[in-house]
């Protein structure tokens, strides 16, 4: 059986969880990286990008990532379009990858940052990083070196941070420094720990 001994992380764009994936592996976790799979997947279905969209989003034999970012992000039905090629074939990755992490009964962390999106993943518990919008568009326009409009495009483009809160089985507060990030961590993975 998949997913039994895994934990959803997710968030919001820009909001740390790559720093808090980062730390959990130090600490022995494993961790399934649904954007990792799905960067994979899309780069293994050029065909069908330059079916859906044009050969404009294939540059030096790659998938122009920010371009098809720009697009999707910008357009409803085209988003729909990518989702609807790309999520069967990442689920399934993932639960593939979960099942062979189950058998070793421990918990382990699936980063999906479209989590509660979705609702495909039938996983009882997750994590959520949290900062607040206004601090989210600072961090993604600083990261990604978008306009705010982009950055506000990419934020909308997901369920509300405050919503993603509300839905946390635990939180994670990234609003102030990394020692401070770390020491969250540290108190949730023991948490978790004890709660097996």
């Amino acid at each position: 059986m998949a997913f039994e001994y895994a934990l959803v992380l997710t968030g919001g764009i820009a909001t740390g969880k790559s720093t808090v994936a980062t730390i959990f592996k130090e600490f022995g976790f494993k961790i399934i990286d649904a954007d990792k799979i799905a960067h994979e997947i899309l780069e293994n279905n050029q065909d069908k990008i330059i079916e859906l969209f044009g050969e404009a989003y294939i540059v030096d034999g790659k998938v122009d990532r920010k371009a098809l970012g720009i697009l999707i992000f910008s357009n409803k039905e085209k988003k729909l379009r990518l989702e609807n090629l790309l999520h069967p074939l990442i689920y399934k990755k993932i639960e593939e990858n979960s099942i062979k992490l189950d058998r070793e009964k421990k918990p382990y962390l699936v980063d999906i940052p479209l989590f509660f999106e979705s609702s495909r993943y039938p996983i009882k518990r997750s994590i959520v990083v949290y900062i607040p919008k206004e601090l989210q568009l600072q961090r993604l326009m600083k990261r990604d070196g978008t306009t705010e409009e982009e950055a506000l495009q990419r934020i909308n483009a997901q369920l509300p941070i405050e919503e993603k809160r509300q839905r946390a089985t635990y939180l994670i507060d990234n609003q102030k420094d990394l020692e401070a990030l770390q020491q969250e961590c540290v108190i949730l993975k023991d948490k978790i720990i004890l709660e097996l």
